[in-house]
């Protein structure tokens, strides 16, 4: 029990408080209201808004009536609330650390947040002359600039509006090459095992098909397996580096020898940019394209569906070939080269209806700019650290999938521990939820059985890394101690317990209706 200044207890002993505690009247749990769907409200008979009536009827407006809108009437304070509840029941990055594997969910600065809705920014339409938005096209420009100054590439498209969306650009990019060189027949990408899902399915939408590259026992693509497979009908390898096994690809140079005396491109994922930012120039490893996730690397809101942002950065060979619309610098100031002339005769079309999302640009310049070079090579050396702090604390109770070496910017461990105890990843996942953590990105890469990669990112201070080890800890003693029921009960603490996610998955429940007409 934690005692004031003045000796009062401020913080009940929480044995005692739950076993004193009744079951609340109204479903809430103090502070915590309980908050049915919006739907499920009641006050389907009024309005939050007293309109007059019209006073005309709308005839004239032929079949276009608006039926009525299928939403309860709210006071302002009732919508207010209800969205603040629902905020409460959500996990976030301001509540916790959020240990997501290969999503990078960093600390957004509000500083980022500030300078993204000034005006001049937060005002602008995509339609307005060229002469009208100087301001935003020249930020667009400088972005530009440090995005091929930090991979070492000398095109970059702005565009793209994700991961892989920026896959996508990168293999419309390669496919225009080769089909500008009569190399239209290579219809092949190879992509290793422990890829993102993206990547085969980005590949097959471009119309290629896909071919696995094996790994070798410490997680990277395997060599020889490599060269086996390279031929004339290959297009290009995808290689994410560091790998979605959290490790650096040793061989990256020699994996783009091999590609380019093949005939081949070498698109690199960047999903895992922010573990080599300012460290490492992809270009200078032989990258020929790769896709940059701003709402990732440089800070900017991730999660929710968005926005994000995924430029894609380009070698000579490529730079030809990117999208229209991109920015170009002349005597009269910013303009955009959008039409198929000049230096974008040979662009491959468009990727969207105009240039990129412009709240993305605002946010990771800023980010940039309040770092610089020394701050941005800080930010890798500090996720990197991170991630091997919490593998070497929780490798004596977990295990490492790969133990020998460091690991980069995340940690991976599988479920070799959880043997004979009952509890499997899911419930082990589920558990933390019950401690205030968002599990850790879970059965991913497939290539480890019951994966657990956990990614901290450089944000986090050592006592938040503490206070997640010691969390992960604790529950994985109860876990060998036969608890096992504890595991398969959680979460008992959360807003909702355990759903069944494979139904909602396979037959999800897409619009509300009233119980009298669901049966």
């Amino acid at each position: 029990m934690t005692m004031n200044t003045v000796g009062r207890p401020t913080r009940p002993d929480a044995a005692a408080e739950a076993a004193a505690a009744p079951a609340s009247l109204t479903g809430g749990r103090g502070l915590l209201q309980d908050e049915p769907l919006i739907f499920e409200r009641g006050g389907w008979g009024k309005t939050g808004v007293d309109l007059p009536a019209p006073a005309h009827d709308a005839a004239d407006l032929a079949g276009f009536v608006r039926d009525e809108v299928a939403l309860p009437g709210l006071s302002e304070p009732e919508t207010l609330r209800h969205y603040v509840r629902l905020s409460q029941k959500n996990h976030a990055i301001d509540l916790a650390l959020y240990p997501l594997g290969s999503c990078t969910m960093k600390h957004n600065p509000r500083l980022n947040e500030k300078a993204a809705r000034m005006a001049g920014f937060a005002d602008l339409h995509p339609l307005q002359p060229a002469a009208t938005v100087q301001g935003a096209l020249e930020l667009m420009d400088r972005l530009a600039h440090w995005l091929k100054t930090l991979t070492g590439m000398p095109a970059v498209a702005l565009s793209p509006k994700a991961g892989a969306h920026g896959e996508l650009c990168g293999l419309l990019c390669i496919k225009a090459a080769h089909e500008a060189a009569g190399q239209g027949q290579r219809r092949t990408v190879l992509v290793p095992t422990s890829a993102h899902g993206t990547n085969p399915a980005t590949a097959a939408f471009v119309g290629y098909s896909v071919a696995e590259i094996a790994q070798t026992d410490d997680g990277r693509v395997d060599l020889a397996d490599l060269a086996a497979k390279l031929g004339p009908d290959v297009a290009a390898i995808m290689v994410t580096n560091p790998n979605t096994c959290g490790l650096f690809e040793r061989d990256i140079m020699e994996i783009a020898r091999l590609a380019h005396e093949a005939g081949a491109y070498f698109y690199c994922d960047g999903a895992n940019f922010n573990a080599i930012v300012g460290r490492v120039k992809p270009g200078d490893l032989g990258v020929d394209a790769m896709h940059i996730n701003l709402h990732k690397t440089f800070s900017t809101p991730h999660g929710g569906g968005g926005p994000g942002a995924g430029p894609v950065v380009l070698s000579e060979a490529l730079a030809p070939f990117a999208p229209a619309p991109w920015v170009v610098a002349g005597a009269d100031g910013f303009q955009l080269a959008e039409q198929p002339a000049g230096e974008a005769a040979q662009a491959f079309g468009r990727m969207c209806a105009f240039h990129g999302q412009m709240g993305m640009f605002v946010r990771a310049y800023a980010y940039m700019l309040s770092h610089g070079a020394d701050g941005l090579r800080q930010v890798a050396e500090d996720a990197v650290l991170n991630a091997n702090y919490i593998k070497a604390r929780l490798s004596g109770a977990l295990t490492p999938a790969f133990p020998d070496g460091p690991c980069m910017h995340e940690a991976l461990f599988d479920d070799a521990w959880l043997e004979g105890t009952g509890v499997t990843t899911l419930d082990f996942a589920k558990a933390m939820i019950d401690e205030g953590f968002h599990p850790m990105t879970m059965y991913f890469p497939l290539v480890v059985h019951g994966a657990m990669l956990i990614e901290p990112t450089e944000t986090e201070s050592l006592r938040e890394l503490d206070r997640f080890c010691d969390a992960l800890l604790a529950l994985a003693q109860a876990a060998k101690a036969g608890d096992a029921e504890r595991f398969k009960a959680a979460p008992v603490l959360a807003p909702m317990r355990r759903l069944d996610e494979t139904l909602a998955a396979r037959k999800p429940k897409l619009a509300w209706r009233p119980e009298a007409e669901t049966g």
